[in-house]
């Protein structure tokens, strides 16, 4: 079939109604950047977005929007004049794709209520004029092998018989902004999928103690960030905070019981830091809850002291071969496994506390004065934009 648009379908924006034309301008101006390779001209209105192809493949096209986040599903369309004459051809150059004994549905959206035709005659007249002009098919209304999927527009019929899913949600930006704190493991990269859904850029910040850590654990959080570029469509920039002086001292200082509350205690207020100076409304992380000592509820509780920012959990119910399902969709998988540790599993304690007591932390903290090495390593943050080469920055002059 020579299909020459691509149908959009907006995913939670539906829900708007005074302000619905932001989320579509935003929406669109997403697909227009992910599509930009492709020559193609969209189209955006109220209910829908129509992508001109141009002769561009459909299937890449759809491909390349099947992780935008606003966009709950896709179809390869044709685009006919509003004639009777011409949805029967093209129903019937559906049909001669379908297999022999197979059976087949019209289905009808009317969204143009003048339309001379109502919807049970449409069908009648596609499907009759079908079974007139093909063997070896029936019609069954119930439960079909095909469907030809008719809409009639005030502009054109639009005629397919496929509905892609999409990432749904929210478009790009339309959430806010968030600081992501992104390890290299299977949890925050998903954690990171789960809140764009809902409109929400995000900039992540991940911290990595040389050389208890390599190069090749920074490197595959960077891959991290790009696929999650590449998957939305969003540049994404990534603060890379030198955590070592920090995370020594803390080994040194603290109890070792203890020692993983301090250390996450100790990120977030640098995260904080960050998301104070950009303007950010919440932090994000992969936690879920009970998993390791520290995403208890207790220890949540003693870590998040250190900070006013909302701290949003996306994964916080989730089981975890649902976060692995959810990682493998979004192809983060088998970049997370590569067996690069990060910083938190090198130092993980033997027996870690998983009710920690917030007095006694804040009592061996006050003992230990953070600050300057806070300052320091918030001085010397290294900063990485989504596919493109790697830059040194002050934290100041981030602002």
């Amino acid at each position: 079939m020579n299909y020459d648009h691509i149908l959009v379908r907006y995913g939670e924006l539906t829900l708007k109604s005074k302000n619905r034309k932001i989320f579509v301008d935003a929406l669109r101006r997403t697909m227009i950047q992910t599509l930009e390779p492709f020559g193609v001209h969209v189209k955006a209105n109220r209910d829908r977005a129509y992508i001109e192809l141009n002769n561009a493949d459909p299937y890449k096209v759809m491909d390349a929007l099947k992780h935008v986040t606003g966009i709950l599903s896709v179809s390869p369309v044709v685009k006919l004049e509003k004639t009777n004459a011409a949805m029967q051809k093209n129903a019937v150059d559906f049909a001669h794709e379908f297999q022999d004994g197979s059976t087949f549905k019209i289905e009808v959206k009317r969204a143009d209520k003048g339309y001379p035709l109502k919807t049970f005659d449409i069908q009648q007249l596609l499907g009759s004029h079908v079974l007139e002009n093909t063997e070896e098919i029936t019609v069954d209304v119930r439960q079909p092998d095909y469907e030809i999927m008719v809409e009639v527009r005030q502009d054109a019929v639009y005629m397919y018989r496929e509905v892609i899913a999409c990432v749904g949600g929210f478009p790009a930006g339309t959430g806010g902004r968030a600081i992501l704190m992104l390890s290299g493991g299977i949890d925050s990269p998903v954690a990171a999928f789960e809140i764009m859904k809902k409109g929400v850029e995000v900039e992540a910040v991940h911290f990595h103690s040389p050389p208890y850590t390599s190069p090749q654990a920074t490197e595959k959080v960077k891959q991290l960030v790009d696929i999650i570029s590449d998957r939305t469509g969003v540049d994404i920039r990534l603060n890379i905070v030198p955590f070592t002086e920090l995370q020594t001292t803390i080994y040194d200082r603290i109890p070792q019981s203890l020692s993983m509350t301090s250390t996450r205690r100790i990120m977030l207020r640098i995260a904080e830091k960050l998301a104070s100076r950009k303007h950010a409304g919440a932090i994000v992380n992969g936690e879920n809850l009970g998993q390791v000592a520290s995403q208890t509820m207790t220890s949540m509780h003693v870590i998040n002291r250190v900070t006013s920012f909302p701290i949003l959990r996306p994964l916080l119910t989730l089981e975890k071969d649902e976060i692995i399902g959810k990682a493998k969709a979004y192809g983060t998988y088998e970049t997370s496994i590569l067996p690069f540790e990060d910083c938190c599993t090198i130092f993980t304690p033997k027996s870690p506390k998983t009710k920690p007591s917030l007095e006694k932390v804040e009592g061996f903290e006050s003992r230990v004065d953070f600050e300057p090495l806070i300052d320091e390593a918030a001085d010397n943050i290294e900063v990485y934009i989504s596919n493109t080469e790697a830059e040194s920055e002050s934290f100041e002059s981030l602002l």
